[in-house]
């Protein structure tokens, strides 16, 4: 029989304990840590965590002292079943002090002759179980049930906790493995490679039994098995038509199909024996579906929203790497064709470029110099003259390469021209800043979300003697004026990157053998065989050493610099470079 002084010990040891287990965070510094602070509370030879699995109505052992290893490993319980079963399904504490003369007590440690269970209970429900054995009969008391069932309710608390902590970090983890698979497969441009390469990177996020991937062929309407594995074995699936079982209809209506038991579906199409339960997420393009992921198990409900969620992100990365794919494989297809038409798309781009300054230009001397790292390229300038007496001189730098960059600046180039025109009928709206922001407007309303433009506009009035810049993330100008060269700072927020978007600007007087420089990105970037760059730092050496030379012999020499740093490396990026020499 307890004594006050007893119970008053016992209640401050609970008191000190629940606050010691509500500290730990970790799950498995905290299944770690049980077993050791019961020990403060009685004694015991066998001690393990039951944590039910819900779907499966089992428990199993989460961690276990005294158990012998291959029965804590492999052991399920099934609720009802066993002492701790029995506790579980009851949902209240079982203390029996001779496990010989209970019929529901199965063996689990050998020679264990008593046992007290307490269920862990969180908001009214049951998540797992306290299993305490002795090799002593009537070691447990009424008192250490009382202490366990309180102690209990703390570690209830503390592994639904922690639980939820290492749900959060799991789903993190998945979310950068995500990320690593979508930069993977998204160099892949072999549909064929890809497709297999998505069934085996699957994996690191989804444990499946048989996973497929269909594509559709929209002019005969049916679905095509382009990949499928199962037990690490291909296997042949006909096709399906549009709207036909889960796959067709996940296809067909654009939406995820999870189905925990397909027996039950009329929907379901039986092709692997032993399925029981199924998950299909569409590939979706924009609102096009080329297809759908589709993923089946043995086991009943095996799939959850969690996976089906974490599917759908991987499928949106994969639709779009195999419709990139597929537009590879057009263009591979058409390559002879697709050249011809470059090489006109280079002729007319070469065109869109000026080649002089606009007519009556006495006060300034201005050369361009443009070498695309491919046939085409994504850097733009231009010499305008919207009015007596002034020169408008824009140089950007549209994102990537290529045709789909050279068709953004010329777009981008477009709205610059008529934008500066614009001014003719309203300068106070289209000032070098105003004229970057009506651009920005129009380029995020295009939507070319994976493009942006970085431009720096200079609008020189040579009546008023100066020039004013306003800027959107190209590096900085270079300015020279006598013997000072250096950049100027002038930051701001790339066209077409956020609709909104304001920029500064700055205003400096002119004066007689002023040189103002221009470059893109692929200047100051440029690599030689050792990795490192152009930088700035050269830069402003050579338009230094080379300020009163003409504009022609400022951007000749800059390009020239800049392979011979190069050497035999490759071109990383566009070369473009503008010099604006002021004369009187």
């Amino acid at each position: 029989m307890s004594t006050p002084d007893t119970t008053a010990e016992q209640l401050t040891t609970l008191f000190a304990l629940g606050r010691e287990v509500a500290s730990v965070l970790d799950l498995d510094e905290l299944l770690h840590k049980i077993p050791e602070l019961i020990a403060r509370l009685t004694k015991f030879q066998a001690f393990a965590v039951y944590l039910l699995e819900p779907k499966r109505n089992e428990l199993t052992v989460a961690y276990s002292v005294g158990y012998p290893e291959e029965v804590a490993r492999t052991l399920r319980v099934k609720v009802g079943r066993g002492l701790v079963g029995a506790a579980v399904a009851e949902g209240q504490p079982i203390l029996v002090n001779d496990v010989r003369s209970d019929p529901r007590y199965v063996e689990a440690v050998p020679g264990s002759r008593a046992e007290l269970v307490v269920p862990l209970r969180r908001k009214g429900h049951v998540i797992g179980a306290l299993n305490l054995l002795s090799d002593t009969p009537n070691q447990f008391t009424e008192t250490d049930e009382t202490m366990l069932r309180q102690f209990g309710a703390h570690v209830a608390v503390a592994i639904e906790n922690a639980l939820l902590i290492e749900h959060d970090r799991e789903y993190t983890a998945t979310l950068q493995t995500l990320a690593e698979i979508a930069r993977e497969f998204a160099a892949i441009l072999n549909l064929d490679e890809l497709l297999a390469r998505l069934a085996q990177l699957t994996r690191r996020v989804i444990d499946y039994r048989t996973f497929g991937i269909f594509l559709l062929n929209e002019e005969a309407g049916e679905l095509e098995m382009k990949a499928a594995v199962r037990y690490g074995d291909r296997v042949n699936v006909p096709r399906v038509k549009l709207g036909h079982g889960l796959v067709g209809y996940a296809a067909l209506h654009k939406e995820v199909v999870l189905v925990p038991d397909v027996s039950v579906d009329p929907r379901y199409i039986k092709v692997v024996n032993d399925a029981r339960s199924e998950l299909v997420i569409p590939l979706l393009v924009q609102d096009r579906c080329i297809g759908v992921f589709d993923l089946e198990s043995p086991e009943l409900d095996a799939f959850t929203k969690t996976h089906a969620e974490i599917l759908a992100l991987l499928a949106s990365q994969a639709a779009v790497a195999i419709e990139n794919a597929r537009l590879y494989q057009t263009i591979r297809a058409n390559e002879i064709r697709l050249e011809k038409e470059i090489r006109f798309a280079q002729r007319v781009q070469m065109a869109l470029l000026p080649t002089e300054l606009p007519k009556r230009m006495k006060h300034v001397d201005v050369a361009a110099r443009f070498e695309p790292a491919r046939g085409l390229g994504g850097d733009l300038y231009d010499f305008l003259a919207p009015e007596p007496n002034t020169l408008a001189v824009a140089v950007g730098d549209v994102s990537g390469k290529g045709v789909p960059a050279a068709l953004y600046s010329a777009f981008a180039g477009e709205l610059i021209r008529s934008r500066t025109f614009r001014r003719r009928y309203a300068l106070d709206r289209f000032t070098p800043a105003g004229i970057l922001a009506s651009t920005n407007a129009i380029l995020c309303e295009r939507q070319l979300e994976e493009y942006f433009c970085t431009l720096c506009y200079a609008l020189f009035d040579f009546k008023r003697r100066i020039v004013t810049l306003a800027n959107s993330g190209l590096p900085y100008p270079v300015r020279c004026r006598g013997a000072k060269v250096n950049q100027i700072e002038l930051p701001g927020v790339p066209l077409g990157a956020f609709a909104g978007s304001t920029y500064d600007e700055l205003t400096f007087d002119l004066a007689a053998g002023d040189v103002f420089v221009f470059c893109s990105d692929g200047v100051f970037e440029a690599n030689d065989a050792l990795g490192r760059e152009f930088g700035a730092e050269r830069l402003l050496k050579v338009v230094g050493e080379t300020r009163q030379k003409a504009a022609v012999d400022i951007v000749g020499a800059i390009l020239a610099a800049v392979q011979e740093f190069r050497g035999d490396a490759p071109p990383n990026d566009d070369l473009t470079s503008v010099a604006v020499k002021i004369i009187s």
